[in-house]
């Protein structure tokens, strides 16, 4: 196989493109519709998603829920300002944490938050310079944290966001993701409707989403990067309607590579999708078989990232990148906030 490198997935993105705010109706993005067998290019809006699906497709939707992970304290010992964004629950109240600056936070520091509501103590330093901090409180976490926590917002926002349940999807559930499962943010209730009645299934599945979706890549040869886990389940309700689906001739999509990439470590080696729940780390780039996606609902992703290299994995790395200087011309929105793709 021809060695893989990070630069072959570069593309030239006007900083004018990144969308920095939601739309006030989320399903009126554009879509571009590309056919991954021929490279044929159609610019759609996203209602126009109904006239994609057919009865007895099944869509795969991911069910986290992004909790609001950032966190602005104090150091108890100088005053200093810190900044803490929430990772992965280790145990009840022992969270992995991205620090910054780090040099503040050393083993033993002591952060504030909100006058003392919560406090965090570093308790360890772990992979990466991550902290282990241990966190004290009255009453319950996810309260405080509602109280006192931003929503994490990916470094290109740099608009502030008016009303937190814009990073959200509308069936999110499960809290647990440091970021949104951003294709899914197009859905409304009236358009799952809309496809619920056209005889269109719907099967979630929850992976959360770590903060690693955002880590550059920075091994040069792809075959040396190694992707973060992140935590995933599927119960057994969603593994039958997927696998039924299959059997009965249905196209499986799944909505973002999350959804994605939790359906294809969740199969086994024929392509059946088995219950339950663990750890990912699954790479996809191109040269990847996929087991069980047919198609895929995705929006548009940064140069170079693992994400682009998945959406490739599907279409072809010439035809997306083509795919991708078209959504430039026409002025597509890009990234978290804006508009999609669906790949036929």
């Amino acid at each position: 196989m021809k060695e893989l490198l990070k630069k072959d997935f570069y593309f030239d993105l006007p900083p004018e493109l990144i969308a920095q705010d939601p739309l006030e109706d989320r399903s009126s993005s554009r879509l571009l519709v590309l056919d991954k067998n021929t490279g044929k290019i159609t610019h759609k809006v996203f209602t126009d998603i109904v006239d994609y699906l057919y009865e007895g497709d099944c869509l795969v939707l991911n069910n986290t829920k992004v909790i609001p992970a950032r966190l602005m304290g104090i150091k108890k010992e100088t005053g200093a300002a810190i900044e803490v964004l929430l990772l992965k629950r280790r145990e009840k109240d022992i969270w992995e944490t991205l620090v910054k600056p780090g040099k503040k936070a050393r083993e033993g520091a002591v952060i504030h938050f909100g006058d003392g509501l919560l406090t965090g103590k570093v308790v360890d330093v772990v992979d990466e310079g991550n902290r282990l901090i241990q966190f004290q409180y009255d009453g319950i976490f996810e309260e405080v944290l509602d109280q006192l926590g931003e929503m994490p917002l990916p470094p290109y926002i740099t608009h502030k966001l008016a009303d937190k349940n814009r990073y959200q999807t509308v069936y999110a559930k499960y809290d647990g993701s440091a970021a949104a499962p951003t294709a899914g943010l197009h859905f409304t209730n009236k358009l799952l409707e809309n496809l619920w009645k056209k005889g269109i299934k719907t099967a979630y599945v929850t992976l959360h989403v770590g903060l690693g979706t955002f880590r550059p890549v920075k091994e040069e040869n792809l075959l040396n990067h190694h992707m973060h886990s992140e935590f995933y389940q599927v119960t057994q309700e969603s593994a039958d309607l997927i696998n039924s689906t299959k059997k009965n001739g249905g196209r499986i999509i799944c909505v973002g590579t999350t959804s994605c990439r939790t359906i294809e470590s969740a199969a086994n080696a024929e392509g059946m999708v088995q219950a339950g729940s663990g750890n990912t780390e699954i790479f996809i780039y191109p040269g990847y078989q996929f087991k069980v996606l047919d198609n895929l609902i995705t929006n548009f992703h940064l140069p170079e990232s693992t994400l682009i290299m998945l959406v490739s994995a599907l279409a072809g790395r010439e035809k997306v990148l083509c795919a991708y200087q078209e959504a430039v011309k026409e002025q597509y929105r890009f990234f978290s906030f804006g508009d999609a793709m669906f790949i036929i």
